[in-house]
């Protein structure tokens, strides 16, 4: 992809530990506390138990802490890391130190922000923004949308926006780079985007109190003029499945503020069609998987009973993946109303010229 010249670029600072002398860790799975234990005294630390509670002293100015950071991330399992907090050197008041505690990270957060289980570099050190990819009307070819695509430069390569989500993820930052990720979209399609609209691909898990956490989404649209029916705010399937009462409520707060919905990654299977039901979304995407298996007979059945009941809930239907005109044609047969792929264009910083062009509203 070319130089992403004229892109809304932007750096956060994120909160990387520091080296550490003392580490209270807290859990109410005292089963797991043992093991820590041992390997706090493998590497030299001072270890002081109490029931659910380790407190772990270092005197030799954080070495034996950082090894045993990373001696813990390969003794314990995923599961195990995510039942324990951790914070390091606390406050000694008891009100503070409680408050600490409570609000501090699970081990596996803390083991991800030293670097220990992910590239926490990739997204500490990245300057972000939106590549966008163009969404057409299958009738007339008439781009009718863009999809906002998160990037990060960081050492000199570009890191797509899976590995970006990984690593906050991972880091306990999801809520924050999500945020981060819509406000880049709507600041890099302002002046330029005209009518069409903007695809944004969100994590409704990211959004606990919708006031507070989508107050800079609205002030983002207002400061780049765009009109709140033109935001369409992308879930994932999988991410739906997982909390559907909380699903629903963060739908109600998007839909409340004026912006659409699309249900992302749609492919066969019964959970596809009841989520359609629960969710009843403005846009349906078919996903890439579903798509690149056409012309087989399974895949176009499913197409075919996806848009037609997409339809009938009075959702448009985007094809996404689409490479060749013989799948263009064919997924406007079965049913798809709009098209995403490299036939179409591959995701791309905001041409200079874009500025010029004004695309139909979604129909």
């Amino acid at each position: 992809m070319a130089s992403p010249i004229g892109a809304v670029r932007r750096r956060e600072e994120w909160p990387l530990p520091e080296a550490a002398t003392r580490v209270l860790l807290a859990t109410a799975e005292e089963n797991v506390l043992p093991a820590v234990a041992a390997v706090a005294r493998s590497v030299g630390l001072s270890v002081f138990s109490a029931p659910g509670l380790l407190d772990l002293s270092d005197e030799r100015e954080g070495v034996g802490v950082e090894l045993f950071f990373d001696r813990i991330s390969r003794a314990l399992t995923g599961a195990e890391a995510e039942a324990v907090r951790v914070a390091t050197d606390p406050a000694d008041e008891y009100t503070a130190l409680a408050i600490g505690l409570l609000t501090a990270p699970t081990l596996a957060q803390e083991l991800a922000r030293r670097a220990v289980t992910a590239e926490v570099g990739v997204l500490a050190e990245a300057e972000l923004w939106s590549a966008y990819q163009p969404v057409v009307a299958l009738a007339d070819r008439a781009v009718v949308a863009h999809e906002a695509l998160l990037r990060g430069d960081s050492d000199g390569r570009t890191v797509d926006g899976g590995d970006l989500f990984f690593v906050a993820d991972s880091a306990g930052w999801l809520p924050r780079l999500d945020r981060v990720g819509r406000e880049c979209a709507i600041a890099g399609a302002a002046g330029w985007l005209g009518g069409a609209d903007l695809f944004v691909n969100t994590h409704p898990t990211s959004v606990l109190h919708p006031d507070a956490d989508l107050a800079s989404t609205v002030e983002a649209l207002e400061a780049a003029g765009l009109q709140p029916r033109q935001l369409v705010l992308e879930v994932g399937e999988r991410a739906a499945v997982a909390d559907r009462g909380h699903l629903l409520a963060v739908l109600e707060s998007y839909r409340a503020r004026g912006w659409r919905v699309a249900l992302d990654e749609v492919a066969a299977g019964w959970s596809s069609r009841s989520l359609l039901d629960v969710v009843r979304p403005d846009v349906v995407k078919l996903g890439r998987a579903l798509v690149s298996a056409l012309p087989d007979d399974g895949a176009r059945a499913v197409v075919r009973t996806v848009a037609g009941h997409a339809h009938r809930l009075g959702a448009v239907v985007v094809a996404e993946g689409v490479e060749t005109e013989q799948v263009a044609e064919e997924v406007a047969a079965l049913g798809a109303d709009l098209a995403q792929g490299w036939l179409f264009g591959r995701p791309a910083a905001p041409a200079v010229e874009a500025a010029e062009v004004s695309p139909a509203p979604t129909p």
